[in-house]
């Protein structure tokens, strides 16, 4: 795996900052109601992606995930400015405006969703990396969803397929506490749920998803066991989230002191807690990377408003694959 660089931590400082402020900027939006629907936010569990994205081979590599999926395609090299413009509805949006902030989506960067159906994308993570292994890309997929959708039926199924055939998969859930407003002591009579994987014989291990270079290496492991052909890894990714579970969530069910206690061990000031240890950067050259993050997202939020929204007439053109589709005949008549 790449070393733990001056720069890799430099990079993941500036990365990390700025989807921590883009994150910021939506609810800002969302308040404004230049955002509507759903909206769900990433603060607190950026070490992640960025430890991932460290550990894989982004020529081959994929990724797919649930609905809080912002920050996922960021990390994969999908350009914020278009990530904006999709949460606004706008033409320039990485779906053309017709997804909004649930469905993020890449072919071009293979990341493949941004899905709102809980634990949909844990069969499809699976599928995707059957294609890896039957087109012998040599590619993994790095499936990720929440602890709420860890206790979904199509878990166990698709670990049961993915063990059986070996298939290149890393299983990821981001157990960020609480699957809405539900606790994980409520959901199970266990709380730790890289055990699910013992039962299918995958290996399986918990994670402090706080630290990334901690999930780097727990990463960089199982996604070159996948890659040798030994099948499956499942990794318990132990984080919090800083906001409620979407911007409706009045968060009844935690108090402001946990919230409080969990930043003691925020993700992005462990990342500067080791630049400045190492002096490999000055408190002025990270505060003069964090008005660059400011002043890039200032520039997502110019390109948003500058773009136009789609024409209503392109909500055909993506719904049915069929030029002469029945219904729409009848709609012209």
């Amino acid at each position: 795996m790449k070393e733990f660089s001056k720069e890799v931590y430099l990079k993941w400082y500036e990365e990390m900052t700025m989807w921590r402020r883009f994150e910021d900027k939506c609810r800002s939006l969302y308040l404004k109601q230049k955002i509507r629907g759903f909206l769900h936010l990433y603060n607190g569990q950026e070490a992640i992606p960025a430890g991932f994205v460290h550990a894989m081979d982004m020529t081959k590599d994929s990724m797919i995930t649930a609905y809080r999926c912002h920050i996922h395609p960021m990390a994969m090299g999908v350009d914020p400015k278009r990530i904006m413009a999709e949460l606004c509805g706008k033409a320039t949006g990485t779906s053309g405006g017709m997804g909004g902030s649930m469905h993020i989506f890449s072919k071009e960067k293979r990341f493949y969703g941004g899905h709102g159906i809980v634990g949909g994308q844990i069969p499809l993570g699976a599928g995707i990396a059957f294609a890896d292994k039957y087109f012998e890309t040599g590619g993994v997929n790095i499936c990720f969803f929440g602890d709420g959708a860890a206790r979904q039926g199509s878990l166990h199924e698709t670990f049961n397929m993915a063990m059986n055939w070996k298939l290149p998969v890393v299983f990821v859930v981001e157990n960020n506490q609480y699957a809405m407003g539900t606790s994980v002591k409520r959901t199970a009579n266990h709380e730790d749920i890289y055990k699910l994987g013992l039962g299918y014989e995958m290996p399986c291990l918990p994670v402090d998803a706080m630290d990334p270079e901690k999930v780097a290496e727990a990463a960089y492991e199982a996604i070159e066991r996948a890659r040798r052909g030994d099948g499956p890894t499942f990794i318990e990714a132990r984080t919090y989230r800083y906001r409620g579970h979407s911007m409706s969530d009045a968060e009844p069910y935690r108090t402001k002191e946990e919230v409080a206690e969990h930043k003691k061990q925020d993700p992005i000031e462990i990342v500067k807690h080791k630049i400045l240890e190492n002096k490999w950067a000055t408190e002025d050259e990270l505060n003069a990377l964090d008005e660059k993050s400011r002043d890039f997202v200032e520039e997502c939020v110019d390109f948003m408003e500058n773009s136009p929204y789609p024409d209503p007439e392109k909500v055909y053109e993506y719904v049915y694959a069929q030029e002469d589709y029945p219904f729409l005949d009848k709609l012209e008549n």
